[in-house]
């Protein structure tokens, strides 16, 4: 957990701030999953998580779609580095739904066991997408 907070303040994920009147701030939770290595180690990881099931469409979202490549596409990719005898490699950006920012004014609770002292009355006001928003895919599509 302390791990993701990291990566989430360093991105400057959210700003905290009051919430302002007839705003509702969304709920989130912490998921937790084991994640087993090649070497046969497990590696425990936190992830938070929106509960973006509680956001109103066309309030606080629009798009909702990620685009998605074609089979045929692929096969098309594939078919060319074979013929070509090239090399394919894959690419996996880690904490790739933080990267984008959000263009709408969303408001989450601070997470469990992590609001800040002092300010427990304040909320996240978010500027960077993040897992479980409505929004996230197509946000990332655009960084």
């Amino acid at each position: 957990m302390k791990d993701e907070m990291k990566s989430l303040v360093s991105n400057q994920t959210w700003e905290l701030a009051k919430l302002p009147e007839g705003k509702k701030a969304l709920q989130n939770k912490w998921v937790f999953r084991i994640k087993e290595e090649h070497d046969g180690s497990k590696r425990y990881k936190a992830r938070l998580v929106v509960k973006g099931f509680q956001q109103k469409e066309g309030i606080d979202y629009t798009d909702i779609f990620s685009p998605v490549v074609k089979l045929t596409t692929i096969r098309l990719v594939l078919s060319i580095v074979v013929a070509k005898r090239l090399y394919l490699e894959q690419l996996d950006v880690k904490t790739a739904f933080l990267h984008g920012d959000l263009e709408e004014e969303i408001y989450m609770q601070q997470p469990e066991g992590f609001a800040e002292k002092g300010n427990e009355e304040l909320v996240c006001r978010l500027t960077k997408s993040l897992y479980g928003l409505k929004g996230s895919p197509i946000v990332v599509q655009e960084v």
